[in-house]
Order: structure tokens, then sequence, then C-alpha cells
């Protein structure tokens, strides 16, 4: 038996499945009953565990394996930082999760649901890439009074913006510069 906060047997296929029609499809098209026909699963099943589509689209980002990633540790602070914007610019650029990324982020601030979703998805990913820091930290690498959010939002935010906002390459060369000048601030 499932707990109430995985959901029903075929979470994980109706997570994948909600993943791919919000890839394919946007918020707008994404609908609980095109989710229940291609996940085989009764549309009063998925409303029993999510009582709407933003509940279903919240557990879905939160809860499944789509947007996972492994922290690096490379055995510095710039090789570390550098696989970790590799990983947002990838997550950004790379199909299928460029759209899912895209619909997701764009729906968040008209649905405040998925924006406590989105909330606590980054003070996650914070808490893993905080080891990075406290790894840094005790090389010698980085002040300890140097702020381990505002070093991510940084990088991630110039990615964000180069590759949304500005439409633009976010090649290997523009991401070593990015780890580069923020590190130049950071140094001890």
């Amino acid at each position: 038996m499932t707990s109430p906060r995985r959901g029903p047997r075929k979470a994980q296929e109706i997570f994948a499945t909600t993943l791919a029609l919000l890839a394919e499809h946007g918020y707008d098209g994404l609908a609980v009953e095109a989710v229940a026909e291609r996940s085989g699963v009764n549309k009063t099943t998925l409303y029993r565990w999510w009582p709407s589509k933003d509940a279903l689209l919240a557990a879905a980002l939160r809860d499944s394996d789509a947007l996972e990633f492994s922290v690096p540790d490379t055995g510095t602070l710039r090789g570390d930082l550098r696989a970790l914007i590799g990983l947002i610019r990838d997550l950004l650029t790379r199909p299928p999760s460029a759209q899912l990324v895209t619909a997701a982020f764009a729906a968040a601030p008209r649905r405040p649901e998925l924006g406590g979703v989105m909330q606590a998805f980054f003070a996650d990913r914070m808490a893993r890439e905080r080891p990075v820091f406290e790894r840094a930290i005790a090389r010698g690498e980085l002040r300890a009074d140097v702020d381990p959010v505002a070093i991510m939002d940084l990088l991630g935010g110039a990615i964000w913006f180069r590759v949304l906002l500005r439409s633009g390459e976010a090649g290997d060369g523009y991401l070593d510069e990015l780890v580069d000048l923020v590190l130049r601030g950071t140094a001890p």
C-alpha cells in the first residue's frame, strides 16, 4: 500500500505522463482527463489523490524523477560550480525538460500552489548543493561569510536570463566566464 504523500500505485507513471503532457501542450493545454487517458488510470483516481490540475502538477514536479540531478564533487569549487551550472543550462535547453521548465515557471506566478512548489523545489536544490560550499570553505577556496544562495542566484539567474529572456546561447565558454567572474568576488 502506498502512502498518501506519494499517491497511487502508478504514481510515477502518472507523474511522467503529466510532465510529458505539460512539455507537449504547456500549462493551459494540460488536462487531468488527458493524463488519466494516457496513463491508463481512472480520472476519479486522479481526483481522489489530487483535487486539481495544479495539485497534480505540483506533485509531479516535486515527486517525480524528471528533474533529479547529482551534486558534483570534482575536488574544486570551480569544477563543482561549473558542473552545477552545466546541469542548469541543460535543464533549460534540452528537451523535454526545457519545455517542461518553461511551462511550469510561466504558470507559477498565476498559480499559488505551483509557486509554492517552485519555492520548495529551489530550497531543496540549495540544500543538496550546500555541501559544495562547505567543502570549498574547508579547502580554503571560499570565504565563510559568502552566501551560497547568492552565488547560485548569480550563476543560475545569469543562465536563465541568457537562455529564456535573451534567447541566447549559454555555451561552455559563457559558463566558464560566469564561474570565473563570481569566484573572483568570493575568493578568500
